[in-house]
């Protein structure tokens, strides 16, 4: 019968929460107990018994209780006990066994060759007795059945041909009547990709088996121990005598026993399903389970040591043949994206914008990711190629990726893993490259919904029942058809590595197109890390000796100055002076740097406040005597307090140096809403009746050593109102003037009511903020020690 659910969801999602918590909390590696068609001892390092399975006496005749603390051969002879001695000294390492030979034992039942098998683990020996076929060399037999093996299984290509022929080799060397090869995926739920089915057995090629059905721990279990075989479901555990170890006081770990009973829910499990025997081999690949060989009987069936042996080794063959054809295949495909990645690189470093190179070559953009569209975010414009996310989910997926830790993110599960896709129908899967997270640079790739139709070997969701003291697992294994939607094809890991090798690549680019524009640049206009060397060899190399110039300049002056000739003293003159306007060009120049480079600080500043302090402390006050100021109430603003005061006290400044010719100078500061494209801002203005400016050179005002009167007439370095610029375009805001020879000139600085911070922005106080331009902030000619001062006491 075939059921069918439309429900978007895995098998592993449906199930009661607490039923299958319970079944994985299950401590199946301490069963108590072994399945009784063989004995387990327990030795100590004189091969003494110390643990024992209680079904010794039905095979030895002779009580586990008897035999306790008694050498191992007064029960399996001198001969076998020595063979099993030797063998546990030869054990290296937890986990490993040994088969140390087949013999028969006196006056066991029933009579015949028993395969001993030693182990070590958590400290303990062990030693196993089961039922073999003869005591010839077990290795001598297997060695032709598993070189015919190796031949044929070399020619095959793909993991499917080999999976059919393992399924097959296994069946007839076993004689079980179905063999399934199966593998599991990312979530642990299995995929039958191969199987060997005689007549009167169901089929499950190509069914799924939910990950429930072998539960994590069960998996771990399946991949330190590579085989596993149950006889017969109905058996009795035989518990081990006594029931905890007298050396360590806890129940024994039976991890790498090959008699370890399992689990009852998974003995009703198999008796659910028409099974009564069963053996399972692991497939390991790069040392995880990659799946299993699972062989079903509808009657008890017990394969002797030697066929069990063998098809561990066949297990063991097929793991290392998936790997390598596995890792193939990945070579492969990554020397095709590598192959599409290194022609994209090509185009983009070959044009004068990488970004336009990426949205013009959109085949090769999407191709190497097998990606439906894609989002270049870059210097805060948004490139968008192929089927994406509208605009406002990319910019709310920008803003989510900007609190994850790692380079590369991913999902093929968009709208259940990042909230910011939760509503979106274009896409079901992403990949996202972090290019700069400070400048929030991103490269995000898209795949649209994959809708997938799984067959379940029986209901998914009925794996687990709770009952009155016990679980139980499902009944049926009827077909049961689920159809997976909001999901993408997986992201493999070739693809993850390509957008690394894709990042580093843009970040080589990025950092070469860095490089010419410095090469080009002025001194002033170099990258930051040269600026700061600059800064910091002017402010060691320049301000010294120019001290010491002025310093030796007046002393030559008081002590020598009557013995000059007036020429000297001229000359005497001009070194003092020009030694300090060398000064205050390296003050400014370190502050032109500094501000360009501290992070911004947003405080809510009084701005009304805050002009009257620079009129009060920042302002020469013999020439601010002069002036009739006319302040009026200024609005507050969010911005940094300390680069705010700066731009103020150049203007400011500026104002009255400007219109000190005048008889009457009358300086204005006001403001008023913005409008137009400063719809949103406030514009603050300082208007004067100085001798303004030609506007045809308005453009050169606010450059670096742009000067539009003579040095003569008006003291300064030229960079005071390049500060200013700096300073109100990082606060996202824009700085103009507007002037008329000889009747004055205002100057507008429009910051935005919104305060849009820059990454990493931290709120401090303004002492601190005012710590961090301690190195100059020159052009207004104010004094920093004393601002850091007042602020501090402001504090206070």
């Amino acid at each position: 019968m075939d059921k069918t659910s439309n429900a978007a969801i895995t098998g592993s999602d449906s199930l009661d929460a607490s039923v299958y918590a319970q079944c994985a909390r299950e401590p199946i590696h301490i069963p108590g107990g072994i399945q009784p068609h063989g004995v387990l001892f327990s030795v100590d390092a004189h091969c003494h018994i110390m643990q024992v399975s209680a079904n010794l006496e039905q095979l030895a005749h002779i009580t586990p209780d008897a035999c306790l603390g008694r050498a191992l051969s007064t029960v399996l002879g001198q001969h076998a006990a020595e063979r099993a001695s030797a063998g546990l000294r030869q054990l290296a390492r937890d986990g490993a066994t040994i088969h140390v030979g087949n013999v028969v034992l006196d006056g066991w039942t029933p009579g015949g060759p028993v395969a001993i098998v030693v182990h070590r683990h958590d400290g303990l020996l062990f030693v196993e007795v089961e039922p073999a076929r003869d005591t010839a060399d077990v290795f001598s037999t297997m060695y032709p059945l598993v070189r015919s093996f190796v031949t044929d299984v070399q020619s095959m290509r793909t993991v499917e041909q080999i999976c059919r022929f393992a399924a097959n080799e296994i069946a007839r060397i076993t004689g079980f009547g179905r063999t399934l090869v199966y593998q599991f995926d990312g979530e642990g739920n299995g995929n039958v990709l191969a199987e060997a089915v005689e007549p009167g057995y169901p089929s499950y090629l190509n069914q799924h088996f939910p990950a429930s059905d072998i539960p994590a721990q069960a998996r771990e279990l399946y991949r330190k121990n590579r085989i596993r075989l149950i006889s017969n479901a109905d058996y009795e555990a035989a518990p081990l005598v006594p029931a905890l170890h007298p050396e360590t006081g806890r129940p024994t770990d039976l991890t790498y026993a090959s008699l370890r009973s399992v689990s009852p829910v998974h003995l009703q499990y198999m008796r659910n399903m028409g099974t009564l025997a069963s053996m399972s081999m692991s497939i390991l690949v790069d040392d995880k389970l990659w799946g299993l060989i699972s062989c079903h009987h509808a009657t008890p069936r017990l394969p002797p040591f030697e066929v069990r042996t063998a098809c561990e080794h066949v297990a063991q063959i097929v793991s290392l043949q998936i790997e390598a054809r596995e890792t193939q295949a990945e070579a492969h495909y990554r020397l095709e994206l590598r192959r599409m990645l290194s022609k994209l690189l090509s185009s983009m470093a070959n044009t004068d914008s990488f970004v336009e190179a990426l949205v013009s070559d959109a085949t090769d953009l999407l191709g190497f990711t097998r990606s439906s569209g894609a989002a270049v975010i870059f210097e805060g414009r948004t490139s968008l190629v192929g089927v994406t996310p509208s605009a406002h989910n990319v910019t709310a997926l920008v803003d989510w990726l900007d609190n994850q830790s790692e380079d590369v993110v991913l999902s093929d599960r968009a709208s259940q893993d990042c909230p910011a896709l939760a509503d979106s129908q274009e896409v079901a899967g992403f990949l996202a490259v972090s290019i700069s997270k400070i400048y929030r640079n991103y490269v995000i790739w898209f795949r649209r919904e994959v809708v997938q139709t799984i067959e379940w070997a029986g209901d998914p969701r009925a794996k687990l029942t709770g009952l009155a003291e016990s679980l139980s697992p499902r009944v049926s294994f009827d077909t049961w058809t689920d159809v997976v939607r909001n999901r993408s094809l997986p992201w493999r890991p070739a693809e993850r590595e390509i957008a690394l090798e894709f990042r580093a690549a843009v970040l080589g680019i990025v950092l070469r197109r860095a490089e010419e524009i410095a090469q080009l640049a002025t001194e002033l206009g170099r990258a930051n890390h040269e600026l700061e060397g600059f800064s910091y060899t002017v402010s060691h190399d320049l301000r010294a000796p120019l001290r010491h110039i002025v310093s030796f300049a007046d002393l030559l002056k008081q002590m020598d100055g009557e013995k000059l000739s007036e020429r000297g003293r001229g000359y005497l003159e001009r070194i003092v002076t020009s030694a300090r306007f060398g000064g205050r060009l390296v003050d400014d120049l370190l502050s032109f740097a500094q501000l360009g480079r501290a992070a911004l600080r947003p405080h809510r500043v009084d701005v009304h406040a805050l002009v009257h302090t620079v009129i009060q402390n920042d302002i020469d006050e013999h020439a601010s005597a002069r002036v009739r100021w006319q302040v009026d109430a200024l609005p507050p603003i969010e911005a940094d307090h300390v680069f705010l005061h700066v731009a103020f006290a150049n203007v400011m400044s500026n104002a009255v140096k400007f219109s000190a010719l005048r008889e009457q100078p009358v300086i204005e500061v006001s403001a008023h809403e913005g409008a137009g494209e400063m719809i949103g801002h406030v514009v603050y203005f300082v208007r004067d009746n100085g001798v303004g400016f030609d506007m045809r050179y308005v453009d050169k005002l606010f450059g670096v050593f742009q000067r539009l009167h003579v040095n003569e007439k008006f003291d300064g370095t030229g960079i005071g109102l390049a500060n200013v610029r700096r300073i109100i375009e990082r606060h996202g805001g824009k700085a103009w003037a507007e002037g008329t020879p000889d009747r004055g000139a205002t100057f507008y600085m429009a910051l935005p009511k919104q305060f849009r911070p820059e990454s990493g922005v931290r709120r401090d106080t303004a002492a601190t903020a005012l710590a961090r331009l301690a190195a100059g902030t020159g052009g207004a000619g104010h004094d920093i020690d004393k601002l850091v001062r007042r602020s501090e006491q402001e504090k206070k």
